[in-house]
């Protein structure tokens, strides 16, 4: 497997985005237990204010980020076959991209409209 996400680098990765995750998360908990939005029109204007869409902006490809090097440390340390270790990464970079594109389609949706 490759060297270039392993070790230091991918641990960055997995605190950075815990710890953005987890501090975005909160917030989004606060507001939606304490000032929920009453109707779509609430909700988009929410999301459309600029310092929650970039929140969110950053959060999904973060989200994606952290979950990705969790999964690939899991499969590269459990699944030992490689052609099964590298169909299974192959498979959930695709879920994760797909997954992305859906988020970013979700986001630009809510600020059309």
């Amino acid at each position: 497997m490759s060297r270039r996400a392993s070790g230091l680098k991918a641990w960055l990765v997995q605190r950075i985005s815990a710890v953005y995750l987890g501090l975005f998360g909160l917030y989004l908990a606060l507001y939606f237990a304490f000032a929920p939005p009453q109707d779509h029109s609430q909700l988009a204007a929410w999301a459309s204010s600029p310092w929650v869409a970039v929140g969110l902006l950053v959060f999904i490809p973060l989200l994606l980020a952290h979950a990705w090097v969790g999964i690939r440390d899991v499969l590269i340390d459990y699944i030992k076959p490689i052609g099964l270790r590298v169909g299974l990464l192959s498979l959930f970079a695709l879920v994760f991209l797909a997954s992305g594109l859906w988020a970013l389609q979700a986001l630009i949706l809510v600020q059309i409209g």
